[in-house]
């Protein structure tokens, strides 16, 4: 099968770099790369001509197509029409050698499969859980695996409030678990969802359904609302031996109020995607689930080193959640 991997930036020369080299050691190399820079200086364009890549054509962006759904939607109609596959990647990602013999692999396991995400190694500590050992209830255990819930989801837990779905799954009042909720088991899942800056579709699914362009900028959660849309039409699964890191670059994102207000205005949005008419207790509970993240933020402004981030996040939350009483997302 002939792939081509997107990889839209902004503002991350380094991280880029340091991304390619990880590709270029691949064991299954991309039919071509497709760098989409959103970039308003040319660090990034000076980088790329100070080193080469094998298969790689660089497109340099203008205002009306910078962010991220701009730039994939941007990468799809640049892509050769022999391809078989589309990937994407983050800008700030290093693979391990194997990541796309394995990812490309799926599809030949699974010939229904529209979509298929990668595995990040590094963000949650798993354990194995040994024989007739149980979990405790801070624990989450899926096939002979447990993880730390985490305080917030421990006390989601107390309350009611955690999923009731598998991983990658979204209840019905959302807020489901994510691809981290996956164990290190090299098996493939099947998903509703997955991470978009570790994540490939077949071309026909990318060439059909685009990005949606309300995520403006940075985009958060676009991948989720992008994979639900899909989900509804192709089967979507996550390949746990499909391995990479995520270093998440501080450069170029947004600054927390903004980031506050987008959790909960796009997070409405996602959730709508998938369930435009929720029943009464899923929207309790949606409800209930910002409400308490927000008074959790809220709670940070107190200790800890990021005390003014926390409050700050905290406020846009708070915005953000009162606006969708008069000003509610607009499909588009």
């Amino acid at each position: 099968m002939k792939f081509s991997l997107i990889i839209c930036t902004y503002m991350r020369p380094v991280a880029i770099l340091k991304l390619l080299k990880s590709v270029e050691e691949q064991e299954l190399y991309p039919d071509e790369i497709l760098i989409i820079d959103g970039s308003t200086d040319d660090k990034t364009t000076l980088v790329l001509e100070q080193n080469t890549f094998k298969n790689l054509r660089y497109f340099k962006v203008d205002k009306v197509n910078r962010g991220l759904t701009k730039q994939r939607n941007f990468g799809i109609d640049k892509v050769s029409e022999a391809m078989d596959v589309v990937c994407f990647l983050d800008d700030d990602i290093i693979l391990e050698k194997p990541y796309f013999k394995n990812l490309i692999n799926t599809y030949k396991e699974y010939p229904d499969a529209g979509g298929v995400g990668g595995y990040i190694l590094n963000e949650v500590n798993w354990r194995v859980l040994n024989k007739d050992e149980k979990s405790n209830f801070d624990e989450f255990e899926i096939d002979g695996y447990v993880r730390s819930l985490g305080s917030r989801n421990v006390l989601r837990k107390r309350l009611g409030l955690l999923s009731d779905q598998p991983p990658c799954i979204m209840p019905e009042f959302s807020n489901g678990f994510s691809v981290g909720s996956l164990p290190p088991n090299n098996k493939i899942y099947k998903a509703e969802y997955f991470m978009g800056g570790v994540s490939s579709f077949k071309k026909e699914v990318v060439d059909s359904i685009k990005f949606s362009e309300y995520f403006e900028g940075y985009g958060l959660y676009e991948d989720l609302e992008y994979c639900l849309r899909v989900s509804k039409v192709y089967n979507l699964y996550v390949n746990t031996s499909a391995t990479l890191y995520h270093y998440h670059e501080e450069g170029g994102r947004p600054n927390k109020f903004a980031y506050g207000k987008m959790v909960v205005r796009n997070g409405w949005y996602v959730w709508r995607t998938k369930f435009p008419k929720p029943s009464f207790e899923a929207r309790v509970k949606w409800n209930a689930t910002v409400l308490l993240l927000m008074t959790i933020r809220f709670s940070n402004c107190l200790k800890g080193n990021k005390k003014k981030e926390a409050f700050t996040e905290a406020l846009g939350r708070k915005i953000g959640w009162i606006s969708l009483l008069f000003n509610k997302p607009l499909k588009v």
